[in-house]
């Protein structure tokens, strides 16, 4: 029996044409639609246009539109693909892994680094891929990008240009493409935990900074004035930041202090932070600050800002961050 997909176009470089200003978001999925249906295989698609910008313009509000949109077709559809820009697309697949809670049908994102229209683009590849994991009946957020599918929540942009963008980081891909077809690793499938919950509500006094030398003590605790309730750091290796000549870690206290939850990571891509190693790090845990362990900047950002949208109880924060959401987290730290 064929499978009913919807595909919802935000626009990206998929959707691109080039105009006086550069390339930009222009095609409708009325002008996409034919290249769609040649790769569409025997699956019914029906297409709807969200919106049409370039990803560096898609903001917090935009996902919980979207989030909301899916939850409304979830029960209509056997699966939806978003066609979405590439800069951003990590942080609307983490937000939408925590906003679509035990969806029942997958969701897909994908975008490409060619518009459609060209006759060398990786965009037919990458929709074909979506649309196949759209149809496969498993539900959860995903992303599909050079012939491999990975969860939405482990996601990241890792190259500018070439084909190969995406890398799932500290966890394996959820399905590949190969001469074999797509063989899907139902291991790295999260198991939904309950019935679907459109959980929605963000903040947007978040915000990231990545540790450098030189960082000024008055820019954090400028941080407070501005309003955010909510800091995730990108620190050094497996999470150190300067505490002797530049005392961040008593600036961070007083941050805590205040009401702010603080997240620190790491700036490498893979292996996470263990900061119970070091002088370092074992400071920072002292005062409070939360770790994000193995978690993508993308999925500890969006993660912080989703727990935030629901409370500001300190304890609630806590538990909540400390929880395994949609396979964000590896279960070595739970």
């Amino acid at each position: 029996m064929s499978k009913n997909i919807l595909i919802i176009n935000t626009g990206g470089t998929l959707s691109s044409v080039m105009k006086e200003s550069g390339l930009a978001p222009g095609l409708t999925t009325i002008d996409m639609k034919k290249e769609l249906h040649i790769v569409s295989g025997d699956t019914n698609l029906e297409i709807e246009d969200f919106c049409s910008l370039d990803s560096a313009n898609i903001f917090p509000e935009d996902w919980a539109s979207l989030a909301s949109r899916i939850s409304q077709v979830r029960n209509d559809y056997d699966g939806v693909v978003v066609i979405h820009g590439t800069d951003t697309l990590a942080y609307t697949s983490s937000m939408l892994s925590f906003m679509l809670q035990n969806i029942n049908i997958p969701v897909v994102i994908t975008g490409s680094q060619l518009s459609i229209k060209n006759p060398v683009a990786d965009a037919m590849e990458n929709c074909r891929c979506a649309i196949h994991m759209a149809a496969s009946g498993i539900p959860g957020v995903f992303v599909a990008f050079n012939r491999k599918v990975m969860l939405g929540c482990r996601a990241s942009k890792v190259r500018s240009l070439s084909f190969d963008a995406f890398e799932s980081i500290n966890y394996p891909n959820v399905a590949t493409i190969s001469s074999l077809g797509m063989r899907i690793d139902e291991k790295a499938i999260p198991a939904r935990s309950g019935v679907f919950h459109l959980a929605d509500s963000y903040s947007t006094e978040v915000c990231m900074i990545k540790m450098f030398p030189g960082i000024h003590s008055s820019f954090l605790e400028s941080l407070v004035d501005q309003g955010y309730k909510g800091l995730y750091i990108e620190a050094y290796g497996i999470g150190g930041m300067p505490f002797v000549k530049h005392d961040i870690i008593s600036t961070l206290e007083k941050l805590i202090a205040s009401g702010m939850t603080i997240v620190v990571g790491t700036q490498c891509p893979y292996e996470g932070s263990k900061m119970d190693v070091y002088e370092t790090g074992r400071r920072a845990l002292e005062i409070g600050v939360l770790q994000a362990h193995d978690m993508t900047s993308e999925a500890a950002l969006t993660k912080l800002m989703w727990i935030l949208g629901m409370t500001h109880d300190t304890k609630e924060i806590r538990e909540y961050f400390s929880l395994n959401i949609a396979g964000e987290l590896s279960e070595t730290y739970l």
